[in-house]
């Protein structure tokens, strides 16, 4: 076969007609797809929006109603009244049985570990600053919880405090049905 001979049209032709199939394909294909309407996922997410923050207004009122008529700091609603709360609790006898009833498994006194979200490394920090117990942690305000995590550099930044002063103080009372439950409805910290 002879190339001298050959038309360019030969080459032009075939180029153009795929060019023009491609773009009229695109054209197609960009005109047929709809848009999805998300509109009623993202109104059954405000109506659950809405509810929940009901639920945490009725929450907060509650706390506030139960809560001693101090002052409240920046800490919050919850970090204060757990503080105020583990202050004026009474003393209970820690049951190692009753705890390994529920968790299955045996339970040291003042292990912090149980409180969930936190494991060996992060409950020596809190033991170095001197939160050695149970009834320490939960009297502890979450700015004190975050200022000890903070010690451990930005390994620690995804850890969040807020729910320990309360676990422990269900600890320290020997809530333990209580506290099993709460974590497993917390799926253990992964919300």
């Amino acid at each position: 076969m002879n190339f001298e001979n050959m038309n360019i049209w030969y080459w032009v032709i075939p180029a153009l007609v795929g060019i023009i199939c491609g773009i009229l394909g695109y054209r197609i294909g960009k005109g047929s797809t709809k848009a999805k309407d998300n509109s009623t996922e993202i109104l059954n997410l405000k109506t659950s929006n809405s509810k929940l923050k009901a639920d945490l207004d009725a929450c907060n009122q509650k706390v506030m109603k139960n809560a001693p008529s101090s002052p409240s700091t920046n800490l919050g609603v919850s970090a204060a009244s757990f503080a105020a709360g583990a202050a004026t609790s009474k003393a209970i006898a820690f049951d190692a049985s009753a705890a390994k009833a529920v968790f299955g498994k045996n339970i040291k006194q003042d292990d912090l570990k149980l409180v969930e979200g936190i494991g060996p490394k992060i409950e020596g920090m809190f033991k170095d600053h001197d939160i050695k117990t149970w009834k320490a942690l939960s009297e502890a305000s979450l700015a004190e919880c975050q200022k000890i995590l903070d010690t451990g550099g930005t390994r620690y930044k995804i850890h969040d405090p807020a729910s320990w002063p309360m676990q422990s103080k269900m600890c320290y009372e020997g809530r333990w049905e209580e506290l099993a439950k709460w974590q497993e409805e917390h799926k253990h910290g992964k919300l």
